[in-house]
């Protein structure tokens, strides 16, 4: 009996995780290292359409979230932009926001879906990745690709603006998955 609901439960896993990597249209994993000092350490991760619109954020910082793209405006300019963050109400930006993690390989999906929960059509989109390395330092990644037409590693591009390049590790290793 033992045996059978150990064979049971492992099913049930396995299957839970074929499902959860089918219900995921798109991710980006990467590798995450803590900078020490101020002014550093913020980075949202989003989905655009072809015509450059947010679709999606999947992640940003909790402290720009917040408010603190206030104070320092160079904190995650793009996003804070096209979000519209100045006009979201707490619970919009509680679902998209969290604290900034520890050093480590991160991983974010996309579902498909837009901000609404509503299944975006297949087509061209961009996942995007900006990050704040110092101050005016920024990063932004962009892996555009096509929704629907299979599987896909897409091509990532990486443009760095600013004069420092010591806080340039702060992300790196930078990949994207296209599940379907």
């Amino acid at each position: 009996m033992k045996k059978l609901l150990f064979f049971l439960m492992l099913a049930v896993l396995v299957l839970s995780s074929a499902a959860a990597q089918q219900s995921a249209a798109a991710e980006v994993t990467f590798t995450f290292t803590r900078q020490s000092g101020s002014a550093s350490n913020q980075y949202a991760v989003w989905i655009e359409n072809a015509q450059g619109q947010l679709v999606k954020t999947l992640y940003a910082t909790r402290w720009t979230a917040n408010g603190g793209y206030r104070t320092r405006p160079s904190s995650i300019p793009v996003w804070v932009r096209l979000s519209d963050l100045a006009n979201m109400n707490r619970s919009q930006i509680d679902a998209v926001s969290s604290a900034t993690p520890r050093t480590g390989t991160l991983t974010y999906s996309w579902d498909g879906t837009n901000s609404q929960g509503a299944a975006v059509p297949a087509g061209d989109y961009t996942l995007v990745l900006e990050g704040t390395l110092r101050w005016e330092n920024q990063v932004i990644y962009r892996a555009p690709f096509r929704l629907g037409h299979g599987t896909a590693s897409p091509q990532v591009s990486v443009t760095y603006t600013g004069d420092s390049t010591a806080e340039r590790g702060m992300i790196s290793g930078v990949s994207v998955r296209v599940l379907r």
